[in-house]
C-alpha cells in the first residue's frame, strides 16, 4: 500500500552555493525541535553524511541511481524513513547536474523518482533582481520536477533582502546573511569530518533565525504518497561469519547499505581500529577509504598490521577499497615511505592533484577467484595517489568507464585478498561470495 513519508530535497543553483550548510543547518534545526529526521545525500558522498549522521543521531545514507538502480534509491529511501518525522536529501551539484552532463544521477533524477519536492538555494551574492532570472530557469527547467520553495543564501544587508523581495516567482523560505568565519575547513577530498569539526551542526541557529520552519515543514508533509517500495528479501542463514571492520580516523569512507547487506547475507561484523586496536577474532576483513596517508606513522608503528598480513597469508578474504588498497600494498609514499601491511604487491605514492575522479562500472573477470566471476560491479572513485604494481601482478576487475589501478584494470589480487580504487556499491551477490568465503576459511583454518 502507498506510504506517506514527510520528505524534502535541499538542492543548489550549483556547487559553493551553501547548500551543503542549509541542509545541515536545516537537520540540526529539525533535530532540536524534537523531530526525528532522517538523512540522506545524492551521490556517492561519504564526507557529507558524516555531518548529517552526526547532527541527526540517525545514519545518513546515499541515493545515487548510477550506483544502485531506481529500485534501489526507492527501497533504501523508504526503508530508512519509516519511523522518521521527517527525511531531508541533500543534494550533490546543482540541482540538474548529472554524469557526463546528463540528467542520469543528478539531484533531480533522485527527486524525481521520490516525488520530492526541492527547495533550491540560490547564492545572492552580488546579486539582485538578477536572481529572478536564475529562480525562473530552474523552475520552469524540468516540469517533472517541483521546486516548492527558495532559500537565498549570502544575503548582505535589509537593503539587499529587500531588493529581492520585491518580487517573487516561487515562496522564498529564507533569507541567510553572509556568514563570515563559521566556514567548515576542507582538504584534497572536500570536507573535514564530522569526528573532526562541529561546524556543520552551528548552522542549526542561522537556519532557526533566518529560514520559515513551519512553512518548509508544511511542503515537505505536502509531498505526495510513494507507492509501496519493494521489500528487502531476508534470506534464512544457517551459519554466520564474523566480519572485522576496519573504522577510526584513517578507515571512515563506507556506504550503509553495504555493511547492512553483509550482514543479511549472514556476516556479524566488528568494528576495530588498525592503529589503535589487536586484529579481532574474525574470518574476514573490509578496511574501507578514508585518510591512511594523514595517520600512515601510526598505521606503521602499530601490531594490527603484521597481524593483518599473516592472516592474509593465510588465506582469510581481505578486502580494501580506496584507503584499504593503500594500506594492504607494501608501503605508502608522502614525504618519506611508510611501510604498511604488505599484502598486495604494490607500493602507492601519494600525488599533488588528482589521479582519478568520477563514476566506475565494470565486470569482475572469470578467474577472480574467490570473488564474484564475471558480475557486474559499480561504484566510483576518488583519489590523489597512484599504486606501482609488480610486473606479475594479477587483477579482478576490468573496467568499462573509470581509471582503476592501472590500464583500466582495477582489482589488485594476492591470494584471497582484493584491494581496489572503486568505492563500490554491492550486489548481493558479492556480499554472499564473500561471507560464503569468510565461512570456508573459518571452516578450514
Amino acid at each position: 500500500m502507498p506510504v506517506t513519508i514527510p520528505r524534502i530535497v535541499i538542492a543548489g543553483t550549483h556547487s559553493g552555493c551553501g547548500k551543503t550548510s542549509v541542509a545541515s543547518g536545516l537537520m540540526a534545526a529539525l533535530t532540536e525541535s524534537g523531530l526525528s529526521v532522517q538523512p540522506f545525500k545524492t551521490g556517492p558522498d561519504f564526507i557529507d553524511p558524516s555531518h548529517h549522521s552526526a547532527i541527526c543521531g540517525r545514519i545518513s545514507r546515499n541515493l545515487d541511481p548510477f550506483m544502485m538502480g531506481e529500485r534501489e534509491v526507492m527501497r533504501s529511501f523508504a526503508s530508512a524513513s519509516g519511523d522518521a518525522d521527517i527525511a531531508v536529501i541533500e543534494g550533490a551539484m546543482g540541482l540538474f547536474d548529472g554524469i557526463d552532463g546528463t540528467d542520469l544521477s543528478s539531484t533531480a533524477h533522485v527527486a524525481r523518482i521520490l516525488h520530492a519536492p526541492v527547495i533550491l538555494v540560490v547564492d545572492a551574492y552580488a546579486a539582485c533582481r538578477s536572481v529572478h532570472a536564475v529562480v525562473r530557469g530552474f523552475q520552469t527547467f524540468d516540469p517533472h520536477v517541483r521546486i516548492a520553495g527558495i532559500i537565498f543564501n549570502r544575503i548582505g544587508t535589509a537593503k539587499h533582502r529587500e531588493m529581492i523581495a520585491t518580487e517573487e516567482f516561487v515562496p522564498a523560505l529564507g533569507w541567510i546573511p553572509h556568514q563570515r568565519g563559521d566556514e567548515v575547513r576542507s582538504r584534497h577530498l572536500g570536507l573535514v569530518m564530522a569526528h573532526e569539526s562541529a561546524g556543520m551542526s552551528r548552522f542549526g541557529r542561522v537556519v532557526r533565525e533566518s529560514c520559515d520552519i513551519p512553512a518548509i515543514l508544511d511542503v515537505a508533509r505536502g509531498a505526495p504518497l510513494l507507492t509501496d517500495p519493494p521489500a528487502t528479501k531476508t534470506p534464512q542463514v544457517s551459519k554466520q561469519a564474523v566480519f572485522g571492520v576496519a573504522r577510526d580516523e584513517a578507515f571512515c569512507f563506507y556506504y550503509q547499505d553495504n555493511l547492512d547487506r553483509l550482514v543479511r547475507a549472514g556476516s556479524e561484523i566488528r568494528f576495530f581500529s588498525p592503529m589503535q586496536d589487536p586484529l579481532p577474532e574474525v574470518d574476514a576483513l573490509y578496511i574501507g577509504g578514508g585518510y591512511p596517508e594523514l595517520h600512515a606513522k601510526k598505521l606503521e608503528d602499530s601490531r594490527c598490521r603484521h597481524a593483518i598480513h599473516d592472516m592474509a597469508d593465510q588465506g582469510m578474504p581481505v578486502y580494501g577499497e580506496c584507503g584499504g588498497l593503500m594500506y594492504l600494498c607494501g608501503s605508502v609514499s608522502i614525504d618519506r615511505e611508510f611501510r604498511m601491511a604488505d599484502v598486495l604487491p604494490a607500493r602507492v605514492e601519494m600525488t599533488e592533484t588528482i589521479e582519478a575522479l568520477g563514476y566506475v562500472k565494470g565486470r569482475y573477470n572469470s578467474r577472480s577467484g574467490l570473488w564474484p566471476g564475471t558480475a557486474l560491479i559499480r561504484g566510483h572513485e576518488f583519489h590523489y595517489s597512484r599504486a606501482a604494481c609488480d610486473p606479475d601482478a594479477r587483477f579482478a576487475i576490468r573496467l568499462g568507464l573509470g581509471k582503476g589501478i592501472q590500464d583500466g584494470n582495477d582489482g589488485l589480487i594476492e591470494q584471497n585478498t582484493l584491494g581496489a580504487y572503486t568505492h563500490a556499491y554491492f550486489s548481493d551477490t558479492f556480499c554472499r561470495r564473500f561471507v560464503a568465503a569468510a565461512e570456508d576459511f573459518r571452516r578450514n583454518r
